[in-house]
């Protein structure tokens, strides 16, 4: 394998930055902290696997000789963000254990191993897919990644329940302490129905990856539901999927409500950062007060938050009142993740009582919807 190809600084950085995010960063296998460079009908194909996901990426490449070696990758991607913008030749050292580079003045030799001995990127055929269109998908991940748990202790909750049924997508996740569930309409019916559960983490990449696409993206999953493969334009990823029965989460969103307050997204979200400088040293807690205004009045949310012998915080919000005042506290992190994500002018917050889930609904939008568990407080 002799490996022969020239190609643009630029282009071999941004690709080594797209696959670099799925190398292993510790490994006790070491050929996961490589990535693998292997020549592919006139590009240069990259690919990086921590073996639970895997991230190819094309590049547009002049191929004088077909190759490929597995080096390095941090060394390489730092060795290359180095360089000018200029063109680059890569060749393969005479025992092939080595690649060449040469880039204006600069050249460098890095040691590197057999592509055999590299994981097989899973290669995920026959399967059931669907074509989504990469914003709408982006929105739905930014507003459920945040809520799968973060420990491995339920396994199945570290993911995303991805449900492709009829002309529509929905995501879920669900740490134990709250919901989110993001429904995607689709342009095509789909003809099977696909219930998997997505690693939260490689949903984070793929957001990442979705950034500059315009085209839409095809998801695919094979019969045996153990992989998942997303299709970019140059980008492809490929997640193991989580075994394991996901919670039935739907009974978990309260179907009514005794009060709900409408407020402006942007003003809550300010009064929530400031109440959570005074509830990071007080339990994290920012209590909610709901004031129904008199007589059709405009009524209004308070929102206060103390910290023992430190200090205490009351900020006060118009609020379009529906049913009687209430009273609900939540920890200020999980408030300010959901009000974070929502992207209409205003939020809707649902309550029954004190100890009941508390739900938030952008205004306007019926396809994304968020359930938080309250903290106890003293009132």
């Amino acid at each position: 394998m002799a490996m022969k190809v020239t190609c643009l600084q630029e282009n071999l950085a941004r690709g080594l930055a797209l696959v670099g995010r799925a190398v292993a960063t510790r490994s006790t296998l070491p050929q996961t902290t490589h990535v693998l460079i292997r020549t592919d009908q006139g590009r240069l194909r990259l690919s990086g696997t921590n073996l639970e996901t895997a991230i190819t990426a094309w590049i547009g490449a002049q191929v004088e000789e077909e190759g490929a070696i597995t080096v390095p990758a941090r060394l390489l991607t730092e060795f290359v963000n180095t360089l000018p913008p200029e063109r680059l030749d890569l060749s393969l050292g005479p025992k092939g254990k080595q690649l060449h580079l040469i880039c204006g003045r600069y050249e460098a030799t890095i040691a590197g191993g057999d592509p055999a001995d590299f994981p097989p990127i899973p290669q995920v055929e026959e399967a059931a897919s669907v074509r989504v269109d990469p914003q709408a998908l982006r929105t739905a991940i930014a507003q459920v990644e945040f809520a799968a748990a973060a420990d491995d202790t339920r396994p199945v909750l570290t993911g995303i329940h991805t449900l492709v049924e009829g002309d529509a997508i929905t995501l879920a996740a669900a740490d134990g302490f709250r919901l989110a569930v993001h429904h995607l309409p689709m342009d095509e019916e789909v003809g099977e129905k696909v219930e998997v559960v997505v690693p939260a983490r490689a949903m984070r990449e793929l957001y990442r990856l979705l950034a500059d696409e315009e085209e839409p993206v095809l998801m695919m999953v094979n019969q045996a539901r153990s992989q998942v493969l997303f299709r970019m334009r140059s980008v492809e990823l490929v997640a193991q999927l989580i075994q394991g029965t996901f919670p039935n989460y739907s009974q978990l969103i309260p179907q009514d409500y005794k009060t709900r307050a409408v407020v402006n997204l942007k003003e809550f979200l300010q009064e929530t950062r400031r109440a959570a400088i005074f509830a990071r040293d007080g339990s994290n807690i920012v209590r909610l007060v709901i004031e129904a205004g008199e007589g059709g009045a405009v009524g209004k949310l308070v929102v206060t938050a103390r910290a023992e012998e430190l200090g205490e915080h009351r900020g006060e919000l118009d609020a379009l009142v529906e049913g009687e005042g209430a009273r609900i506290a939540f920890n200020a992190k999980y408030l300010q993740d959901v009000l974070q994500v929502i992207d209409t002018a205003e939020v809707a917050l649902e309550t029954t009582s004190p100890t009941s889930p508390g739900v938030f609904r952008p205004v306007g939008r019926a396809n994304y919807v968020h359930v938080v568990m309250p903290m106890f407080v003293q009132w």
